[in-house]
């Protein structure tokens, strides 16, 4: 190996095809020309957020260590290997990032040794290099798991450009994963054990709704649950490991609801500074679930049908027709026949959404699942809150079941949330609950009720202390001591 050049300027490699430049004859190799790579004259101190662990795989050790010092110059740490054999025991003793394989390894092929690679490491990203690059050769190693080809020749330059997008996709997804978290976090998992006979026959007909392909309605109240049901049944069909999508259609005006959909192109609007794709392309061969679909004007309604019947788009303010495999799953608390009868909503867009039309009942109608659900939420939310267990009393149970919930689930969860947080004893009373809830219990002590004078001061004291902000605040409505009411307080919690 010989460097040409100073320590001002940046020192060109010029690969013979051996390794010792006493062995190397006179004229390199077919395969040893292809790489042009100018290393930095100093280690270029790395941006990565985590080093990149690099193997390189090539049959060639010129090839081996040029490609190595260019990959640590950036910052990865660096293995390099000629067979494939090499490449599998180096994967069991050490986890690699990124792999840079080639495709001619001596009498084996590097096409072969990608899934191999792929089995041996889940998440492990392989980048296929190439002298011989045609459309094909790159389709085959998409198709088998490669993440990316390098055609040869290439230079540092492209070497740096691949290690900053391989690191931004893997920032991305830690990112992903992190939201994914906060998410789950956020809000219970989708559970849909029902002990409600509506809600049965409901579930029964999602096994044969997720594997058809045809479109599928939602209609119930609002917070019966429709975007759950629609995660559900993504979850359940043969599209679950691609993409599943949300559009909330009344947030967005016409304008940019069609951009959010389709995606814009440079100069369509004010702020389109360049061509984006639309949910409609991200959600490729997923679910693309649009939630409230009454609420979309007229023309965003036969673009909508357009697609739906033939796969195809444009973006705004384009003219080349797109494809996209995508399936819809779409949400309502409208009554869309009406709807259709007054003019606002196509009838020939309500027939193809219609295909699979499945009925969410309201939480009034299913009073089995009333308290089973308010236990989930209580359970979840002292997780997140951090608080001592909780449970609820049976005159609160009495209140939640006597109460109709127009606003279904959803305000169930955020009642029960609210008790959990504000109420500071284990078991929670009715007054933990929102006023026009804890108005239908009837067991609540009653002054000149039939009750002892304990249940008397019990619901009293914890009711001042549900709406008072401090605990010395409290204290001093009551009359009483902190030390007073924290004993106090303390023997409700332990009763």
């Amino acid at each position: 190996m010989s460097i040409s050049g100073n320590l001002g300027r940046a020192p060109q490699l010029q690969l013979p095809c051996s390794a010792n430049a006493a062995d190397a004859p006179s004229a390199t190799s077919e395969k040893s020309r292809w790489l042009d790579v100018q290393l930095p004259a100093k280690t270029i101190p790395s941006s990565l957020s985590t080093a990149v662990r690099a193997l390189v795989i090539d049959d060639e050790k010129n090839i081996r260590v040029t490609l190595s010092l260019c990959l640590e110059s950036i910052g990865c740490q660096v293995a390099a290997v000629a067979s494939g054999n090499a490449a599998m025991e180096a994967l069991e003793r050490q986890t690699f990032d990124l792999v840079l394989l080639d495709l001619r390894l001596g009498d084996e092929d590097g096409l072969d040794l990608l899934p191999r690679l792929l089995a041996a490491r889940s998440g492990l990203s392989v980048v296929l290099m190439t002298a011989y690059a045609t459309i094909d050769t790159a389709v085959e190693a998409m198709k088998r798991g490669a993440s990316d080809c390098l055609p040869k020749p290439f230079t540092s330059t492209q070497i740096r450009n691949l290690v900053d997008q391989f690191e931004r996709r893997r920032s991305t997804l830690h990112r992903l994963a992190d939201l994914e978290q906060q998410l789950k976090d956020a809000a219970p998992d989708a559970d849909l054990e029902t002990r409600s006979p509506k809600m049965q026959a409901l579930l029964g007909m999602i096994g044969p709704a997720a594997d058809a392909a045809v479109p599928v309605l939602l209609r119930g109240e609002n917070g019966t649950g429709k975007g759950v049901l629609a995660r559900w049944l993504h979850a359940q069909g043969p599209r679950r490991d691609k993409p599943f999508v949300v559009v909330n259609c009344p947030t967005l005006s016409h304008e940019l609801l069609a951009s959010e959909l389709f995606g814009p192109t440079r100069g369509a609007f004010t702020g389109a500074v360049r061509d984006q794709p639309g949910r409609v392309e991200a959600a490729e061969g997923g679910t693309l679930f649009l939630d409230e679909i009454g609420e979309i004007t007229l023309d965003l309604q036969a673009k909508l049908l357009r697609f739906l019947q033939d796969k195809e788009f444009e973006r705004v303010g384009e003219t080349r027709t797109r494809r996209a495999d995508v399936r819809i799953v779409a949400a309502t608390n409208r009554n869309l026949e009406a709807d259709v009868a007054e003019g606002r909503f196509r009838e020939d867009l309500l027939y193809r959404l219609n295909v699979l039309e499945l009925h969410l009942p309201p939480l009034r109608e299913r009073p089995e699942d009333i308290i089973p659900l308010a236990e989930r939420f209580v359970a979840f939310a002292t997780q997140t809150s951090r608080k001592s267990v909780r449970e609820l009393s049976p005159a609160t149970q009495e209140a939640l079941l006597s109460y109709p919930w127009p606003g279904n689930v959803r305000e169930l969860r955020n009642a029960v949330e609210r008790a959990v947080i504000l109420w500071p004893t284990r078991v929670i009373e009715p007054a933990a609950l929102p006023e026009r809830i804890a108005a239908r219990a009837t067991s609540t002590p009653q002054l000149g009720g039939d009750c002892t004078l304990d249940c008397i001061e019990r619901e009293h004291i914890v009711r001042v202390v549900a709406r008072t902000a401090t605990f010395e605040e409290a204290a001093r409505i009551l009359g009483i001591e902190s030390s007073t009411l924290w004993r106090k307080r303390k023997r409700y919690e332990d009763g």
